[in-house]
């Protein structure tokens, strides 16, 4: 067969069939096709080839950036196959008619809440166990309150002393601090004021001796740091056990937990949901005036309720200046407690209480309160 696939060339009865010219057929030509145009034939020009349009959004348009035109007046194909378009076949023309939609936006970002700042849940939790055990122990059996408030004061100084070797490499000794701390609270339950500074005392002794069998170099600082840890924690706990020895002993304890208990929740309701004035930006950015007010008035309410009701001999008038003397010296006690975390550069003391951090963190606010409330008791009902 000597007819290609491509195309023979044309004869006398192929003639215009890719084109011809005035004079006839041309003879001798090549295949007709843009490939195989003949140059002795200037009128006989094929119709270019129109490659199939690429679907829209193609690898070609979007390098080039071009828009192509579209409709009948455009379009490759003969009239008669206009008709029969479909957006399918005119992918331009639909994509004209129907554009992409452009995405959306992203949303504005939701604002955010308040945070505690801790898992609340959980010191709820902690909070109610603890409380369930120092009050069953105040009104069961005083001594195992006072076998509390003695491992609370341990557990208080291991946690000091850690932090001051972790962060400034101060070595105060724990172990003359620890069983002088334990006696010191024994001593003021016992024996009282007397007691409680006999054993403050000795303590400090305990410490200055017990570090001479170490090397001198830093043996300033690290006695300096025994004997501010001997009188922060374990000696202002001792008030706690002198308040215990009253007849009404367990209400006056109850009422110095209560108190400060109530002050510390008032300041942070009341500063949580309107404070703006910072009170120590320094010292604790998170406190405010508005939550101080919170906490001496919670306080003062609790303070009247308390002494007209749980104490003997009490009343409200009473309790109103012991809400507000508890509200100021928690206050303190937690600013104070600020300042040492932050000279040490750490947000918690210690992290056995969940949510609460470590017994330290607790004992922040107690710890100044309780000479406080001591003092103000015996000074308006007597030592009992």
């Amino acid at each position: 067969m000597n007819d290609s696939s491509w195309g023979a060339a044309p004869g006398a009865g192929q003639a215009g069939y890719w084109g011809t010219s005035e004079r006839g057929p041309v003879q001798g030509a090549a295949p007709a096709g843009p490939a195989y145009d003949a140059p002795e034939a200037p009128h006989t020009r094929p119709m270019p080839i129109v490659p199939d349009v690429p679907a829209y959004g193609g690898d070609q348009d979007e390098d080039r950036g071009a828009a192509r035109l579209s409709g009948p007046l455009f379009s490759s194909r003969p009239p008669q196959s206009r008709s029969h378009d479909t957006p399918q076949a005119r992918p331009f023309e639909a994509a004209s008619q129907n554009p992409e939609p452009m995405p959306d936006a992203p949303p504005p970002a939701p604002q955010q809440k308040k945070s505690a700042g801790r898992d609340l849940g959980a010191a709820i939790g902690v909070g109610v166990g603890l409380g369930v055990v120092i009050v069953a122990s105040l009104f069961v059996v005083k001594a195992v309150f006072v076998g509390v408030v003695a491992v609370a004061v341990v557990v208080g100084l291991w946690e000091l002393t850690k932090r001051l070797e972790e962060r400034k490499g101060i070595n105060a000794p724990l172990v003359p601090l620890a069983l002088g701390g334990a006696a010191m609270v024994v001593a003021g339950y016992v024996r009282g004021a007397e007691g409680a500074w006999v054993a403050m005392a000795l303590t400090a002794l305990a410490v200055l001796v017990w570090r001479m069998t170490e090397p001198p170099e830093g043996y300033l600082k690290d006695v300096t740091a025994g004997v501010f840890a001997a009188f922060y924690v374990p000696f202002l706990a001792t008030f706690v056990a002198m308040m215990l020895t009253a007849d009404d002993g367990p209400w006056r304890v109850l009422t110095f937990l209560l108190l400060t208990v109530v002050s510390d929740t008032g300041a942070y309701a009341v500063g949580w949901r309107f404070g703006k004035t910072k009170l120590a930006p320094r010292i604790s950015p998170g406190k405010t005036r508005e939550g101080l007010l919170g906490a001496v008035g919670f306080a003062m309410v609790a303070g009247a309720l308390c002494m007209q009701f749980l104490i003997d001999d009490g009343s409200w008038w009473q309790g109103l200046l012991l809400g507000l003397a508890v509200a100021a010296s928690a206050t303190l006690g937690d600013l104070g407690e600020s300042m040492i975390k932050r000279d040490l550069g750490i947000k918690d003391m210690g992290t056995l209480l969940p949510g609460h951090g470590g017994i330290m963190d607790r004992l922040d606010s107690l710890l100044p309160t309780a000479p406080v409330v001591w003092l103000l008791l015996v000074l308006f009902v007597g030592s009992g």
